[in-house]
């Protein structure tokens, strides 16, 4: 009798194992995505609700609304002052007037030594991520990398230009310019490859991002044949 018994536990609690680890799958994503919305929501706020007068506070407003008695945490107020002021500032931006105390705010900054350069390297990335005429990381590549035989997924950034243009031209063949990101991409690397070096893939960036972070564990769904 005592088998049967043993042999019952055991798939009771692998039972138990197996509704546990399902629970999880379901119950992680949910939760982490709850967790760093609300992170990135309360770090916005960190910085936007100290630039408001205490009087219209959010802690303040529903004291005066509902009684000191009353306290529970605001989140979000912080978000929709940023988003509100971001929109009237890039609606004034378009503006004749708006250009040009853009441009003279620019003109002051040129004139100081470091902020200068912290100020053009930001802005010249925020055009490229948000610049709707040019794209950035359109395209998912493999790249022979970090020795021949060995192959990086990489993402097609913008073509070179200037000087950098100049100097690839004169080393030979058509260049692109690839970033590499590494697991769990918190960092990576920018390559300068042979065009015809690459293999261009039909995946997207975000799956390729995905891939990535996961290092390799979560890979692409095939695409719908129809």
């Amino acid at each position: 009798m005592t088998e049967p018994q043993s042999h019952h536990r055991r798939g009771f609690l692998g039972s138990l194992r197996a509704s546990f680890l399902t629970g999880l799958v379901v119950v992680l994503p949910i939760g982490l995505t709850i967790w760093f919305v609300w992170a990135v929501i309360g770090w916005i706020d960190g910085w936007i609700l100290p630039l408001i007068p205490a009087y219209y506070q959010p802690d303040m407003l529903i004291g005066r609304w509902f009684g000191p008695e009353y306290e529970f945490p605001v989140r979000g107020v912080g978000v929709l002052v940023f988003l509100i002021v971001t929109i009237i500032v890039g609606w004034l931006a378009k503006g004749l007037i708006g250009r040009s105390v853009i441009r003279s705010g620019e003109n002051l900054v040129e004139r100081m030594p470091v902020v200068r350069s912290v100020y053009s390297a930001i802005k010249q990335v925020a055009e490229t991520f948000f610049n709707k005429k040019e794209k950035s990381f359109d395209k998912v590549v493999l790249v022979e990398f970090p020795r021949p035989g060995s192959w990086a997924l990489g993402f097609m950034s913008t073509r070179p230009k200037g000087e950098l243009a100049e100097r690839l031209a004169a080393l030979g063949p058509d260049m692109s310019a690839v970033f590499v990101g590494l697991t769990p991409f918190t960092s990576g690397m920018l390559l300068f490859v042979p065009t015809k070096d690459l293999v261009m893939m039909d995946m997207g960036v975000d799956d390729a991002a995905k891939l990535i972070v996961s290092g390799g564990l979560v890979y692409p769904l095939p695409k719908d044949p129809a």
